[in-house]
């Protein structure tokens, strides 16, 4: 099969400085912002989508707004978030799986390692708790108990032209998202690499589990894609910038390539 490939972006936060992206960055103060996405792989009337966003509840807890819920965005271009039947996590940080409840319906993929990190003695420690939410996690354990969530160890098939890589790094079960279009194999990276200078300058970022991990996971996006600028950052706001925009303002199409001038 082959896909179209949307991002749409459903929050950001403009007051970060490059210090919040980037170890040992040299420019530590200056500021950069960041874009919170989903995304939507579609292939005739299939739909998968990847990530569920966070909702306005936890927007509010954290003190992060969101410009609009991650359903909205969906019902903005035509699917109904409680009709989605596959869903996949790409890790269960608050801002990819705190929108759960807004999908149950869905049957989720996710890799046993970050159902296992999410849930182990590692998150005794404030540090690596923090990204985390025990709510959001709570939802993925019944979801388990439903039967609804499909594990991943490591390579797995999602569906026709849709594979997941567990890439680790900045979470332990990290997965990135393998995906066939016409312009050839596009990888949305999540947060194996959250900006694009994290992957093609080998920048790490600060939240991260597996420093060595996350190096490899750089390279490991760029082979995925048969094309460099068919990698996709899971947080840059150059995405925006860079392709072209799909209906709504708030939407920008992948999978036909860059229409900007592509940096790397």
């Amino acid at each position: 099969m082959i896909w179209e490939v949307y991002a749409l972006k459903y929050a950001d936060r403009p007051g970060r400085a490059r210090t919040d992206s980037f170890i040992f960055d040299d420019n530590h103060d200056v500021p950069h912002p960041i874009d919170y996405f989903i995304w939507v792989l579609k292939s005739g009337d299939e739909v998968i989508v990847v990530d569920s966003g966070y909702d306005m509840p936890e927007a509010m807890k954290r003190d992060r707004p969101i410009l609009r819920e991650p359903s909205e965005v969906l019902r903005e271009i035509g699917i109904n978030a409680e009709t989605v039947t596959q869903l996949i996590i790409t890790h269960l940080h608050y801002d990819h799986a705190g929108g759960l409840a807004q999908f149950p319906n869905a049957t989720i993929h996710l890799q046993a390692a970050e159902m296992a990190f999410a849930t182990g003695p590692c998150m005794c420690h404030d540090t690596l708790r923090m990204p985390f939410s025990a709510e959001h996690v709570c939802q993925m354990v019944h979801r388990v108990y439903s039967g609804r969530v499909i594990f991943h160890e490591g390579d797995g098939q999602v569906a026709d032209g849709v594979t997941v890589h567990c890439i680790g790094g900045h979470s332990r079960g990290l997965q990135a998202v393998r995906v066939r279009t016409a312009s050839g194999w596009l990888c949305l990276a999540s947060d194996a690499a959250h900006y694009y200078e994290n992957a093609f300058l080998k920048k790490p970022f600060p939240i991260v589990v597996d420093l060595e991990d996350m190096l490899l996971g750089f390279d490991k996006v760029i082979e995925l894609a048969s094309d460099k600028r068919l990698v996709i950052p899971g947080h840059d706001p150059l995405v925006m910038e860079l392709f072209e925009r799909s209906g709504p303002d708030f939407a920008v199409r992948l999978d036909t390539g860059p229409v900007g001038e592509f940096p790397y």
